[in-house]
């Protein structure tokens, strides 16, 4: 009796410490190469039919809970980084953060369509929508009257054209001073009052991060559908992907094409999160091209941070490590990036 009890705690003590290793969750999460997407899947334009030979690639990183074991496993590997919780979620629930995700992604191909639409001189127009709630500060007057999603279209009854008019509307106001929030939540509009806070020395304000909501309407019809991936870093895969469906230009000349970065309404290309995971990703996935935003840094950011990384310098750093034959080319426009491509063969 005694033995068979002696090993009956043994195996418990086993399944528990087991158990714990990969089901306690732990305050960080561990960043790692993810998966690569053929866009030539989840872009469909109307007449306008994916031709060529090779694949534009969107990157993703794969984010996680760390675990003791998750935890111990990244610590050993090269390939994975470990960041504190409140650098990934911002301090919001993962409810709220794959929220702002879907967000951040939404914009994302809204750009896109609005710029390889432009640059392939195709018809689209823009139509603003208001603003999305992305976040409300611990102190906010409206932190239990709105949520994260909701879209703010009117203050005190007025409507404005971008976000900017939102904020110099706000700064006008003073401090206490009663604010009438019209915004919509699953298609319904609701309204919401309070006092404004301090949201910063001598500035008064709702408490909120926000992005614009923006619809685009493209006179080609157009569907883009990323399954589960999230954030903002696809734009500029994806008007590529676009703009050589609707100009039928072989930019790919039979490569498999990855890269990564945001692309605002004018083209510009900015500079995006996890770059080395998603060069090790493309590498695994045989890309043999990366393209890699660049932007600048200024006077200040070098002044704060004397080993600064722009994404191009990192995303070369890691290939010439871990995938010394993929080409790495730095890229500040979508115009720039289709040059690039044009001419590489």
């Amino acid at each position: 009796m005694k033995k068979w009890f002696k090993k009956y705690l043994i195996w418990f003590a086993i399944l528990l410490f087991v158990a714990i290793g990969f089901l306690w969750p732990l305050p960080n999460y561990i960043e790692g190469p993810g998966d690569a997407a053929n866009l030539s899947k989840i872009v469909n334009i109307k007449g306008h039919p994916d031709k060529h030979k090779g694949q534009f690639m969107l990157m993703s990183v794969s984010i996680s809970q760390a675990r003791p074991f998750t935890y111990l496993y990244a610590k050993l590997s090269p390939y994975y980084s470990i960041e504190p919780e409140e650098d990934v979620t911002g301090g919001q629930d993962m409810k709220e953060y794959s929220k702002v995700q879907q967000i951040y992604m939404d914009g994302s191909i809204n750009s896109a369509i609005y710029t390889a639409y432009h640059q392939a001189h195709k018809a689209v127009k823009i139509k603003y929508r208001g603003i999305y709630v992305m976040s409300l500060m611990k102190h906010s007057n409206f932190k239990n009257k709105l949520k994260v999603g909701d879209v703010v279209v009117a203050l005190d009854g007025r409507h404005f054209k971008s976000s900017l008019g939102f904020i110099k509307y706000v700064k006008q106001q003073k401090y206490g001073q009663k604010l009438t929030v019209t915004y919509k939540r699953n298609g319904k509009l609701h309204q919401a009052t309070a006092p404004l806070g301090m949201i910063a020395k001598n500035r008064a304000g709702i408490g909120i991060t926000l992005t614009d909501d923006v619809q685009v309407k493209p006179q080609i019809p157009i569907k883009v559908h990323p399954g589960q991936v999230g954030g903002p870093s696809g734009g500029l895969m994806f008007s590529l992907q676009i703009y050589s469906q609707l100009t039928n230009k072989n930019l790919r000349h039979g490569q498999k094409v990855a890269g990564t970065g945001t692309v605002d309404g004018l083209g510009n290309v900015g500079e995006i999160g996890g770059i080395d995971k998603k060069v090790i990703t493309a590498k695994k996935h045989g890309a043999k091209i990366f393209l890699a935003p660049y932007v600048k840094p200024t006077k200040t950011i070098l002044k704060y941070e004397e080993n600064h990384q722009t994404n191009y310098q990192m995303a070369k750093a890691t290939a010439k490590k871990y995938a010394p034959s993929m080409k790495v080319i730095p890229v500040k426009t979508f115009a720039q990036a289709v040059s690039v491509l044009e001419k590489t063969k």
